[in-house]
């Protein structure tokens, strides 16, 4: 296959979901700067900020960029379900896996959602960051990202001034991350992705409540475990 085929298919693929995702989108300026973002994700650019990411996209600056992320009005859990659709048709496979992890974005600042000095595995210790909790799919045909959840840590579920300015919904309260993971799970299960195996490490392998719940929905899980964690 020619490099330019190649090309050209990716190109049919990315407008075909983003044709899909685009019904979760109002109006036409979001919706188009939105192909135009996933295509900086998907670009060589070094770092995928705002200044860097409208550069890419042939704008002046990184206002319209930031506003699609912050301020813009589209349907965020559409989206999500449009995705999880596309992959289960283009990589679903009845041997499919799901996979829970999370991963730390590290922060320089304080006013981040849900930032502060906590255990992040991206940075092999305590940093200053946020933790997202992630869902992940794989198959022999490949494997993608499906869902996700921000950690808030109980210091920040509490401080009514900091959700006020961070715009928490009223409806977020404090959940753990195996909680977070069990959510993600009914999702994924409810939208139907084929799987066979679901797995985590141990922050989630050691939450027998987890665990429970796996079994009662008759899945097979394969978790680790820290040396010092009873089971029976």
């Amino acid at each position: 296959m020619r490099a330019g085929q190649t090309v050209r298919e990716w190109e049919e693929g990315l407008r075909e979901l983003h044709t899909r995702i685009g019904r979760c989108f109002k109006r036409a300026e979001p919706r188009e700067r939105a192909y135009r973002y996933i295509q900086g994700l998907l670009s060589n650019v070094p770092r995928k900020n705002g200044w860097q990411m409208a550069e890419a996209s042939g704008e002046y600056g990184p206002d319209g960029m930031q506003r699609l992320l912050n301020r813009a009005v589209w349907d965020v859990d559409g989206v999500r379900n449009e995705v999880q659709a596309y992959v289960a048709e283009h990589l679903g496979m009845p041997t499919g896996v799901l996979v829970i992890d999370e991963t730390g974005f590290l922060k320089k600042g304080k006013h981040s959602v849900g930032v502060k000095r906590q255990y992040s595995g991206t940075a092999g210790g305590i940093e200053n960051c946020q933790i997202g909790v992630f869902l992940a799919y794989a198959s022999e045909r490949g494997y993608a990202l499906v869902d996700r959840a921000l950690y808030l840590s109980k210091e920040w579920v509490e401080d009514q001034t900091r959700r006020q300015e961070t715009h928490i919904p009223e409806a977020v309260g404090f959940a753990t991350k195996p909680q977070l993971a069990r959510m993600l799970l009914e999702r994924a299960l409810a939208a139907g992705i084929p799987h066979q195996w679901v797995t985590g490490d141990c922050i989630y392998g050691d939450d027998w409540r987890l665990r429970t719940w796996l079994e009662r929905q008759r899945q097979w899980y394969v978790v680790g475990v820290t040396r010092d964690h009873l089971l029976y």
